[in-house]
């Protein structure tokens, strides 16, 4: 079989897909930022000593672990029209995007949670700390961090994920691919391009979110130590 690849055409769609590129990372920020903030939120939850904020949670996160990313989109743009609730195709992916991220944290974070000892939390209540303060200042820093590499892993998947938000109509980068190919009909040369161009997102990701724990888990622990 003779193919000749001609990258050529792509030049003419350069700013279609750096403005998908663009758009790719502004949704995975949104996601990893609000899925991480909400999916703490979830799994100081499924600590508590009341059972029904126990059950909510542990629904919501067997509802996002047991469906596909791509059907939690299409309720929320599709489905939520039919009750009364309009939404933007940005505003349906933003949703999708940090409840999708926010589920998988929320487990990842419990298991850290549930992994800490019991002596450090009696440590905490002999210093005469509520259970919150316990939590924030005790229980929560060492399992965040223990828990921190997998959490990376996830936040990296979710960005990969977003290539999902094209079939709605978004332009993010493999939407751009998805019309740039439609018209030149260069289908080998724009997903090879695209496909690098992923790789390249996922290893900056991967160093952009580790230098951030790094700087945060060492912020915290010296703040902490003066504390003590």
């Amino acid at each position: 079989m003779d193919y000749t690849f001609q990258f050529g055409p792509l030049l003419n769609y350069l700013p279609q897909i750096v403005s998908g590129l663009w758009l790719t990372v502004g949704l995975s920020f949104v996601g990893i930022f609000g899925g991480i903030a909400l999916g703490i939120f979830c799994a100081v939850m499924s600590t508590s000593s009341s059972p029904f904020p126990r059950f909510l949670v542990r629904l919501y996160v067997e509802v996002v672990r047991n469906t596909p990313l791509l059907v939690q989109i299409f309720v929320i743009f599709f489905g939520l029209p039919n009750i009364g609730v309009r939404l933007t195709p940005l505003t349906s992916v933003f949703i999708a995007l940090v409840l999708n991220n926010g589920g998988y944290v929320a487990e990842i974070v419990r298991g850290g949670i549930e992994a800490t000892h019991r002596s450090q939390v009696e440590a905490g209540e002999s210093l005469g700390l509520t259970y919150f303060q316990t939590l924030r200042f005790v229980i929560l820093p060492p399992a965040l961090e223990k828990v921190f590499t997998p959490v990376v892993s996830q936040c990296v998947l979710l960005m990969l994920s977003t290539s999902l938000v094209s079939v709605i109509g978004v332009e993010d980068l493999t939407g751009a691919a998805m019309i740039a190919s439609s018209e030149t009909f260069r289908t080998m040369e724009i997903y090879l391009v695209v496909a690098v161009v992923y790789v390249a997102l996922n290893f900056a990701f991967r160093a952009v979110l580790n230098l951030a724990g790094l700087m945060v888990f060492t912020r915290l622990r010296r703040r902490l130590l003066g504390r003590a």
